[in-house]
């Protein structure tokens, strides 16, 4: 069984150097003040390796930065692959860094995913084929970075998707039978309150400013459904399926939005109304009890 557990799959950036914000190209857009090509430092990049406008990329229109999420992949190639070594020596160590990246950033999504599906109860024969393969992802992962970088990283995806998918639908159907399917679907902007998105599949669905206010998504299935701009205020996610941070960074909450376990509320979202006309006292009692 592979070592790799939460924390390996959560970046961190102080072990880091800056590839995030040197490797990726991106284009001018809502999410991305600049045109930067792939290769090139952005211009916040500081010589230790932080942003100098962390605390304003969103008013200083970078909110997609905000979002992005390497999954630890960050400081294993920085640390591990590459042994600490900076690309700013040379142009080639730069190149081999940048190169490995772009393979083990993937990598570590597929084993954050697996990791996650892990938590759930499933049969033993699906349960075993994940830990295979969540063993063979980290393998690869752990790879040299000539090897990384010949790696056909679709032909492994295309192994580890079916049995997530598998996972996912399993979880779907327990306490009730699977509710709609809406994999991949285009909902943008669309208002989804009265629709029963308990148990639903909603993988890959494109949910871009989508109104889920007070929604229900217990049991739900948001691998990697687009949650930009999505309000989910009031909304249940607590029992939602493979939902991560960075889906959560890029949607619009509140206080009252139920979150799935070991995810925080983004400091974005709106905070709580203050009370009017009394005060406050602790009745020693939970919020909802």
């Amino acid at each position: 069984m592979t070592a790799v557990g939460p924390e390996e799959l959560r970046a961190d950036c102080s072990r880091c150097v800056g590839l995030c914000c040197v490797a990726p190209a991106f284009a001018a857009s809502s999410d991305f003040a600049i045109d930067k090509p792939a290769g090139r430092p952005c211009p916040n990049l500081r010589p230790d390796f932080r942003c100098g406008i962390h605390t304003e990329l969103r008013s200083r229109g970078f909110p997609g930065c905000t979002v992005f999420d390497c999954f630890g992949a960050g400081q294993r190639v920085s640390q591990v692959t590459f042994g600490g070594r900076d690309w700013r020596d040379d142009q080639p160590t730069a190149q081999a860094m940048f190169d490995t990246f772009t393979v083990v950033r993937p990598l570590h999504e597929l084993l954050w995913h697996l990791t996650e599906a892990l938590t759930m109860e499933l049969p033993a024969p699906l349960r075993a084929a994940l830990a295979e393969v969540l063993a063979a992802t980290d393998r690869l992962a752990g790879g040299d970075p000539e090897s990384l970088r010949s790696l056909a990283i679709d032909a492994h995806r295309s192994r580890v998707v079916p049995l997530l998918a598998q996972a996912a639908d399993h979880a779907r159907a327990r306490g009730g039978r699977p509710g709609v399917d809406r994999r991949g679907a285009a909902l943008l902007g669309a208002d989804l309150r009265r629709i029963d998105l308990r148990r639903a599949s909603l993988r890959g669905a494109q949910l871009v400013g989508a109104d889920l206010r007070g929604v229900d998504l217990t049991g739900a299935d948001l691998t990697g459904a687009d949650l930009r701009g999505a309000d989910l205020r009031g909304a249940d996610l607590s029992g939602a399926l493979f939902v991560h941070q960075s889906q959560l960074d890029a949607a619009r909450g509140d206080q009252a939005t139920g979150l799935p376990p070991r995810r925080s509320r983004p400091a974005h979202w709106a905070a709580p109304p203050r009370a009017r006309g009394r005060s406050l006292r602790f009745s020693g009692r939970r919020p909802g009890r």
